[in-house]
């Protein structure tokens, strides 16, 4: 984000359009107190050109003493700037009302008792938090505070400027648009959409149990309807002519339009459905048998813990645990929880959900600790690459099966299978309804339908009920 999301850099570049994720993932093992800038951060790690001072260096050559050295030392842009300084701690007080936003969230997906009263005071706990971090958001200070910024950063420039002015710069580009933005969202219609984030997983929770969608389809209704006022407030609020689905999307993916994503997919699925038939079709399709049986939900989460912490993800900075749909949640990046989900008749699905959940984790483990939005995730798509970097590249692998079999056989009671009977399994290629247990090669397509039926919603060729 420091200088733009990869959909912004790179709009001509085909759809594999981010760098290797072995790349992105060059920090994972880091421990967050021994971070430094990530590339799939806010800011960029890129090399800038030392703006030391001559007199400084001047007074560092001739060997000055301690306090000498101190009082020639550049000052931050923090530090000459009192508004951008008043500004900064206003936003991480922001950002610290957002994270026990995620702690009640967290605590109701996985602790909190499953009952509706429980949800609707929930939801009104949430909504009355939104409401007070829409009114920090929206506070006018801020951005008066932020324009005597970009005047003091204006009044810094040159050869003397401060060498962090470039990291603030990309601060107050990104925060000028987010209070706009917020800006132009009501109160009401901000408290509303977090309430109707606890209701609406309590009703979907419910009605997943009972295999009821009617049970769910108002709550859904009013789910699209609340996102899609949301995004017409925001566009009637920039001025901007973009597409309300491109809005939409903006918040997850900055600077990627739905043209972009429709061309992307339309050349994944002309190349994937042919394949898929084929592969279908072949008569030396590994089993799947190694997969099936009776498994304990107890060892299978041995199992998930003893890989996903070797694979980096730091327990002592998170938990694991289980809930109904595998999520993971970042409180800081010193608290970093995932989730799983297990079935005593499948093993290989719970496994691969953690790996999924961990990547994300790892990857929000090893962010800045500033809590200001240049330390953010850049985006879901930067997020994701993580996250099926570990699930699908390495966890689908020969290598990985060569080295993970004595874990599962050592761990499982008469299991006796091999590393390529492993592999063969968790690569075998079916259709199925579920997107987070498809294979390698449908899961894109699972992942593409969303996106259209999603599309359609929205533009208003889909009813909610069909």
């Amino acid at each position: 984000k420091r200088f733009g999301s990869p959909a912004q850099l790179m709009p001509k570049l085909g759809p594999a359009f981010l760098p290797h994720p072995s790349f992105l993932l060059r920090r994972s093992s880091l421990h967050p107190a021994s971070q430094t800038s990530s590339f799939i951060t806010s800011r960029a790690s890129l090399h800038r050109p030392s703006r030391v001072p001559a007199s400084f260096r001047t007074v560092c050559s001739a060997r000055a003493t301690p306090a000498e050295a101190a009082m020639a030392q550049p000052q931050s842009f923090e530090e000459s700037s009192a508004a951008y300084k008043e500004l900064t701690k206003k936003l991480r007080a922001i950002t610290q009302l957002q994270r026990v936003e995620s702690v009640l969230s967290y605590d109701q997906l996985v602790f909190m008792p499953q009952n509706d009263a429980a949800a609707a005071e929930r939801g009104a706990q949430q909504s009355a938090l939104a409401g007070l971090i829409h009114e920090r958001k929206t506070d006018p200070k801020l951005l008066a505070l932020i324009k005597e910024a970009l005047a003091d950063l204006a009044a810094a420039g040159g050869p003397e400027a401060p060498s962090s002015s470039g990291d603030a710069a990309r601060l107050l580009e990104l925060e000028e648009k987010a209070f706009l933005e917020n800006d132009s969202i009501p109160s009401e219609l901000a408290e509303k959409r977090a309430e109707l984030a606890s209701t609406g997983y309590a009703a979907w929770v419910k009605a997943r149990k009972a295999a009821d969608f009617a049970a769910f389809e108002g709550t859904l209704g009013e789910c699209f309807e609340t996102a899609m006022k949301v995004a017409e407030a925001k566009r009637k609020g920039m001025g901007s002519d973009v597409s309300l689905y491109t809005t939409m999307v903006d918040e997850f993916e900055v600077g990627m339009p739905t043209e972009r994503i429709d061309t992307i997919f339309a050349e994944v699925q002309a190349a994937l459905v042919p394949l898929i038939v084929r592969v279908l079709a072949a008569e030396d399709a590994p089993s799947k048998a190694p997969l099936e049986g009776k498994f304990p939900m107890e060892k299978q989460k041995e199992i998930s813990q003893r890989i996903v912490k070797a694979m980096g993800y730091k327990e002592e900075f998170g938990r694991i645990d289980v809930s109904v749909h595998p999520f993971s949640s970042s409180m800081s990046p010193s608290d970093v929880r995932i989730t799983s989900r297990f079935s005593d008749d499948e093993w290989f699905q719970g496994l691969a959900a953690t790996m999924h959940e961990g990547g994300h984790a790892m990857y929000e483990q090893n962010l800045q600790p500033s809590a200001l939005r240049l330390d953010n995730a850049l985006s879901m798509g930067a997020h994701e690459s993580q996250s099926l970097f570990w699930e699908r590249h390495v966890g689908t692998s020969k290598a990985f099966w060569k080295w993970a079999t004595p874990i599962v056989t050592g761990t499982f009671d008469d299991f006796n299978y091999s590393a390529d009977e492993l592999y063969g399994a968790v690569n075998a290629v079916t259709r199925s309804l579920i997107r987070v247990e498809a294979d390698e090669l449908t899961y894109p397509l699972h992942v593409i339908l969303r996106y259209k039926i999603e599309a359609d919603v929205v533009e208003g060729r889909l009813a909610v009920k069909d």
